[in-house]
């Protein structure tokens, strides 16, 4: 009796025990999970359809101008190669340009609204971990500029290829490109790819540092264009003062440094024409420079969005 007794009672005390652990420790969200919600997130945005839209409708209206060009077919004819990088330039140019803002907007969006529509609070309160929010969030935003990439190229080569047909009437002119035309595209890509990354890293840094949807559009929209036309003031600086120290400091703005970037890093080609710039810095760089400050404006940008995220507390 007494053996019987014992065993049912430390059966009894046993259970509770064990059903009591398998319920006070709830399951964490996991990382491809939280990836999977961001890009639901994207989805629902219709903002951001609209935006890809008109991207999309702004990429083709130089091609629809060549159609209006006088002479552009026989200029084709007689100097291919010449064409296909002006062209190619071009429209490279345009589509760095454009991208920028709409990744200014993407990324300001996704982590912002979390700030603004005081969601962060909820999310770190499932078990979501802060940086494994944010490299969520940015993992997000890397993968959707990827095809964004991909897409620009894909209808960049469509558009042109159809152009071609319907100015020269013929595919004649694909047969001029050589291997350097090639792999100038591709290193135009490469520095396009660049510029992307690190417009990323400014809009989440600036968003992080303030908390808020409206900071992260504000700064990060005009964080580039107050970087370009800050190289007036830099030359006025210089011409009141003469000191050189104003000029020599253009050389470290991040906008004028990835503006050049293509050129400085491009082989020159006698008797093609050059890699367009805009708004270079005030003194000679080359493509090692821009590359550096990139990279360094890139660190700085990431390594303040991961402190701020990590060392500050969620009060939103």
């Amino acid at each position: 009796m007494t053996t019987t007794t014992s065993t049912t009672t430390a059966t009894t005390t046993t259970v509770p025990a064990v059903a009591s652990s398998a319920t006070s420790a709830p399951a964490r969200p996991r990382f491809w999970g939280i990836v999977r919600g961001e890009f639901l997130k994207v989805w629902r945005l219709w903002s951001m359809r609209i935006l890809l839209v008109l991207f999309t409708g702004i990429i083709c209206l130089p091609y629809l101008l060549d159609f209006t060009v006088a002479g552009l077919k026989p200029f084709i004819q007689h100097k291919p190669l010449y064409v296909a990088y002006q062209q190619a330039d071009g429209n490279l140019m345009l589509f760095r340009i454009l991208v920028g803002p709409l990744l200014v907007v993407l990324t300001a969006r996704l982590i912002g609204m979390e700030y603004s529509g005081g969601t962060i609070r909820v999310l770190l309160g499932r078990g979501v971990g802060r940086l494994q929010l944010l490299a969520a969030k940015l993992l997000t935003i890397g993968i959707l500029a990827t095809l964004l990439l991909v897409y620009g190229m894909l209808l960049n080569i469509a558009l042109a290829l159809i152009t071609l047909k319907g100015v020269s009437g013929s595919f004649d002119l694909l047969k001029s490109l050589n291997s350097g035309f090639w792999s100038d595209m591709g290193l135009y890509v490469v520095t396009i790819a660049i510029s992307m990354a690190v417009t990323i890293l400014m809009a989440a840094a600036v968003t992080v540092m303030g908390r808020s949807l409206a900071v992260g559009m504000s700064v990060g929209l005009s964080f580039f264009a107050a970087d370009n036309i800050g190289i007036v003031f830099f030359l006025l600086a210089h011409s009141l003062t003469g000191s050189d120290f104003w000029t020599f400091a253009t050389g470290d703005l991040l906008g004028p440094n990835l503006n050049i970037m293509a050129q400085a890093i491009l082989p020159v080609r006698p008797g093609l024409p050059r890699i367009s710039r805009f708004t270079p810095p005030l003194v000679p760089v080359d493509g090692a420079h821009t590359l550096l400050v990139t990279a360094l404006w890139s660190a700085a940008f990431l390594a303040l969005m991961l402190v701020l995220t990590w060392k500050r507390d969620v009060k939103e």
